[in-house]
């Protein structure tokens, strides 16, 4: 499965970049294949692990700020791997064809 989600503090202002940041780096440091791009983080693996990844993130910008926002979207389809890769190089290939 492929997680894509945003989690981002409530009522600390505009700059939520540290905020989020710890979020980013608890993703990172789970070892699971993953992207993050201007406005989400995509993860990619078994449901436990990816939704105990995202608890995590939740979690660490929880600690620093009493209220979280939470956007998720998820991909679920089995026996599929590296679709973090795969579903962009198609589309790449599409667009490449003309």
């Amino acid at each position: 499965m492929i997680v894509a989600f945003s989690v981002s503090p409530v009522g600390v202002g505009e700059d939520v970049g540290e905020y989020v940041a710890e979020a980013v780096r608890v993703v990172r440091e789970s070892g699971l294949p993953n992207r993050t791009d201007a406005m989400f983080t995509s993860v990619e693996g078994e449901w436990d692990e990816v939704m105990d990844v995202v608890k995590r993130a939740v979690a660490a910008v929880e600690a620093r700020a009493g209220r979280v926002s939470l956007v998720l979207k998820a991909d679920i389809r089995a026996g599929v791997t590296d679709g973090l890769t795969s579903k962009v190089e198609t589309v790449e290939r599409y667009l490449a064809e003309g």
